[in-house]
C-alpha cells in the first residue's frame, strides 16, 4: 500500500507540503483581512452582541429589584405605618366619643327616673298638706298661717324642679290629666257660658301633677255636663 503519507525513512515525519494540504496553522494569514469583511466573521466579533446582552439584562434585573423592592423603601413602610396609626386612631376616637355620649344620655336617664321617683313619694305628703289646709280651723291662726307657709314653700322647691300642680275646675274634661270619679249634673247657667255641651270639671277631689312635661298623677275629679 503506497501513499504519500506514509512514513519515510526511519526518523522522517509527516511533511504537509508534500500533500500541498495546510497545516493547522496559518490558516487566518491565507484567508486574508478581506474575509472578516465580507460578513463571515464580524468585526468585533461575539464579544460585542455578549457585552450589549449582558447590558440589557442587567439593566431588566436592576428595574426588576426596583420593583420588588420598593415597598421596602424605609419612608414608604413609615408613611404607611403612620396612615394606619391614624386611622385607627381616629375610630378610637369616634367610638369613645360614643361611648361619652351614651354613657351621658344613661346618668341623665338615671337622674330623670330617680328625681321622678322622689316626687312620687312626695305626692302623699302633698296631699296631706293639703286636706290640712282645708280643716285647719282657722286659716288665719298661727297653725293655720304656719302650716300655708309650709306646703308654699315646698310647691315653691317642686315647682322649680318642674312640678306642675294640675287643679282643672272648669276646664273641659281631658282623660289624659283628668280621672273621673263621678258625675254631676250639668246646670242651665254653666252650658249657656260654656257655649258647649263638651262635660267639664266641676269638683278637684285630688290635685294631679306633672313633671316636666308628663303626667306623674292624673287629677281625680268629678265631671259636670
Amino acid at each position: 500500500m503506497t501513499g504519500t503519507n506514509q512514513p519515510g525513512p526511519a526518523g522522517s515525519g509527516w511533511d504537509p507540503e508534500a500533500d500541498g494540504a495546510p497545516g493547522p496553522s496559518g490558516a487566518g494569514d491565507d484567508l486574508g483581512p478581506d474575509y472578516a469583511a465580507h460578513g463571515h466573521i464580524p468585526e468585533g466579533g461575539e464579544d460585542d452582541r455578549v457585552a450589549d446582552a449582558e447590558i440589557l439584562e442587567a439593566a431588566d434585573v436592576s428595574a426588576a429589584v426596583d420593583e420588588v423592592f420598593e415597598d421596602d423603601d424605609p419612608l414608604s413602610i413609615a408613611l404607611n405605618q403612620r396612615d394606619e396609626y391614624l386611622d385607627s386612631l381616629r375610630r378610637l376616637q369616634a367610638e369613645f366619643e360614643n361611648y361619652r355620649k351614651r354613657v351621658a344620655k344613661q346618668q341623665a336617664e338615671q337622674v330623670a327616673r330617680a328625681a321622678q321617683s322622689l316626687v312620687g313619694s312626695l305626692l302623699p305628703v302633698l296631699d296631706t298638706l293639703d286636706l290640712a289646709l282645708e280643716h285647719v280651723g282657722d286659716a288665719e291662726s298661727t297653725d293655720g298661717r304656719a302650716l300655708a307657709a309650709v306646703a308654699g314653700q315646698l310647691h315653691d322647691v317642686l315647682g322649680k324642679a318642674g312640678l306642675e300642680r294640675l287643679d282643672p275646675v272648669g276646664e273641659p274634661f281631658d282623660p289624659n290629666t283628668h280621672e273621673a270619679v263621678g258625675h254631676q249634673p250639668a246646670d242651665d247657667d254653666d252650658s249657656a257660658d260654656s257655649g258647649s255641651d263638651e262635660p267639664v270639671v266641676g269638683q278637684v277631689m285630688r290635685a294631679g301633677y306633672r313633671w316636666n312635661g308628663a303626667v306623674v298623677r292624673p287629677a281625680m275629679v268629678m265631671v259636670k255636663g
